[in-house]
């Protein structure tokens, strides 16, 4: 997203467009557990053990702890405007009804309710997402997400006004919810899923959003993209005007993991995949899945090495990692099926010497959830891969989810690597996600937080739900696989690229957003988008935002792109397809179908 000083230019055209751990500490988190082992080997260290205490920096509630909204003031109060800071929060609440609640989120900060349904923990009061600390831009409010709640706002309608990263899941808002922020700023969202909102949704200044699998009450209006798959309630198709996308069911959906506590234990419920998903899994109570006790984790802790996290695998625990950073030197490899990494509190993987953060093997239902990798200094060849090169197992019946897990080069410091997300295996599912080389923060430049590729898709069948890649130096998505959709994209190119001749691609001016390779057949994308913003040289120009065999096979529906109060130019939308964009306007050149 765009610099934070002194300019925010960008943002005023997107605007014209339309140690608190222990003082603030509640209930312990210290959750009974017996060792995964208890014979040690001698051919191997002795066994990790299994569950344990969640740590300081997640905060447990239940409706007779006292003092709760001094807690949570607390928390914003370090994490508002921190947004390249270290701290990192859970704040979960028991089952139980708490009264006259405020909580606003800053950055990497996660509030959750701890029941099998939204319905079992109700706050009467708000979960607040807003912009005082950027003078009311909304446009980077990333990191924080609301999950398994039942509100009951105080003036009838809760805000949420957030940008990328910040999901909205397994929510109920018993009123209506407003995606702007106060005073109606700049907004560049977001995502929602199984999710029930009784009253309306009123995006206002928000660009573009996805929301997936949810029963809304009405929808209110649109400015680029708003993109819609098994939402009922959802406003019908009419893009681009208003620029609705708008898909009767979702293909594949298997929401995501989530921590909650049964009698005086923590487990994790792992919901069951659908097909053909509409409106939210727990309607009528129990959600449909399955559930691990806590002693079935390594409770992890910032300071764990990648030894002891790999050690943990292999014995067969599953991974929950709590809220902090971690540095590893080494890849984290899950070679487990149905293996569980889940973060809590934007958990963050920093990998040093250049060595691939996570890597996970060609293996059934591996389901990776909540967590943000930050790219190292030195230069990583990826970040996060999913099956080696040349994976073919077929995982329909079971696949692979990527859930709310983010990637960033450079912005907390510096940070390079040369694709940042490969899909291997088959059938993957990666359902939002955030891919973000940084516009700004520490460590940015064109080649000083260098970053090719964004993600790249080799396996096929592989779907996307939400999917958010931006300013990478040449691609920002390659897909290579078969039969692969994708339904909502988001996309920014580089910002800060220094000539035209630095983002040639031959005789394209311009590397594509978005790209299908020459040898795919068969593809789909419904509702994607990309803007261009080149505010170093202005007069630079992006021959297309998409790039795709023209095959019957491959197909698109509902595409745009749009230039930034004319910093760039887009000469078409897909191939030769579509109109330049004009000059300073912000108005999106749109491609309807296509071919």
């Amino acid at each position: 997203m765009p610099p934070t000083s002194p300019s925010v230019g960008r943002r005023a055209v997107l605007g014209a467009a339309a140690a608190v751990a222990g003082a603030v500490a509640g209930l312990p988190t210290t959750a009974s557990a017996a060792p995964a082992s208890a014979a040690p080997s001698r051919s191997r260290p002795l066994d990790l053990p299994g569950g344990g205490d969640l740590g300081p920096n997640v905060i447990v509630f239940d409706p007779a702890t006292p003092d709760i909204q001094a807690r949570l003031d607390e928390v914003f109060r370090q994490q508002e405007s921190a947004q390249f800071g270290t701290g990192r929060y859970a704040l979960l609440f028991k089952p139980g009804t708490y009264n006259g609640l405020n909580a606003q989120l800053g950055f990497y900060t996660s509030i959750a309710g701890l029941g099998l349904s939204p319905d079992d923990t109700t706050i009467n009061g708000d979960v607040t997402v807003d912009a005082g600390w950027f003078n009311g831009n909304a446009t980077q409010n990333f990191w924080r997400s609301a999950e398994n709640l039942a509100l009951v706002p105080v003036s009838g309608t809760n805000r949420w006004a957030v940008a990328q990263a910040a999901p909205f899941r397994r929510m109920h808002v018993r009123g209506g919810l407003n995606l702007a922020p106060d005073g109606y700023g700049w907004a560049s969202g977001g995502y929602i899923a199984d999710s029930r909102i009784d009253g309306q949704v009123g995006p206002y200044s928000q660009q573009q959003w996805y929301t997936r699998d949810s029963t809304i009450g009405s929808w209110l209006n649109g400015v680029w993209n708003m993109v819609f798959s098994g939402v009922e309630g959802a406003p019908g198709q009419t893009f681009p005007n208003p620029p609705y996308t708008t898909l009767d069911t979702t293909p594949v959906s298997r929401e995501k993991p989530f921590l909650y506590v049964s009698g005086s234990e923590y487990r994790v419920f792992l919901p069951e995949k659908r097909t053909g998903a509409r409106g939210v899994t727990w309607g009528n109570g129990t959600p449909r899945g399955t559930s691990l006790a806590l002693s079935q984790f390594y409770v992890a802790k910032p300071g764990d090495s990648a030894a002891t996290l790999n050690q943990a695998l292999a014995q067969g625990l599953h991974l929950l990692l709590t809220p902090g950073i971690y540095h590893v030197d080494r890849t984290i490899q899950v070679d487990n099926a149905d293996t569980v990494v889940l973060g809590l509190g934007y958990a963050t993987i920093v990998p040093g010497n250049g060595v691939t953060a996570l890597r996970v093997a060609d293996v059934d239902g591996v389901r990776l959830a909540g967590f943000l990798i930050d790219a190292g200094p030195v230069d990583s060849p990826t970040l996060l891969e999913v099956g080696p090169t040349g994976a073919s197992r077929d995982h329909s019946a079971n696949p692979t989810t990527v859930q709310d897990v983010f990637v960033r080069i450079g912005g907390a410091g510096a940070g390079r690597a040369t694709t940042s997300m490969v899909i291997n295996s088959r059938h993957t599912v990666v359902d939002h996600t955030w891919v973000w080389r940084a516009d700004h923060g520490t460590g940015v430049g064109w080649d000083t937080n260098r970053a090719d590729y964004g993600v790249v898709v080799n396996g096929d069948d592989v779907l996307a739900t939400g999917l958010f890649v931006e300013h990478f130096n040449k691609y920002d998505v390659q897909w290579f696989g078969q039969r692969g959709r994708t339904i909502f994209f988001q996309n920014e190119k580089a910002y800060d690229a220094p000539d035209q001749a630095a983002i040639q691609n031959g005789s394209v001016k311009g590397f594509a957003a978005y790209r299908v390779g020459d040898n795919v057949t068969a593809h789909e994308g419904w509702g994607l988008g990309s803007y261009c913003y080149y505010n170093v040289d202005p007069t630079i120009v992006q021959h297309h935002g998409f790039a795709a065999p023209n095959v019957p096979g491959v197909r698109f529906h509902n595409l745009l792109v749009v230039s930034l109060g004319g910093n760039g130019q887009y000469e078409r939308v897909i191939n030769e397809t579509g109109t330049p964009t004009s000059g300073t306007s912000t108005t999106p050149s749109t491609v309807v179908s296509y071919p």
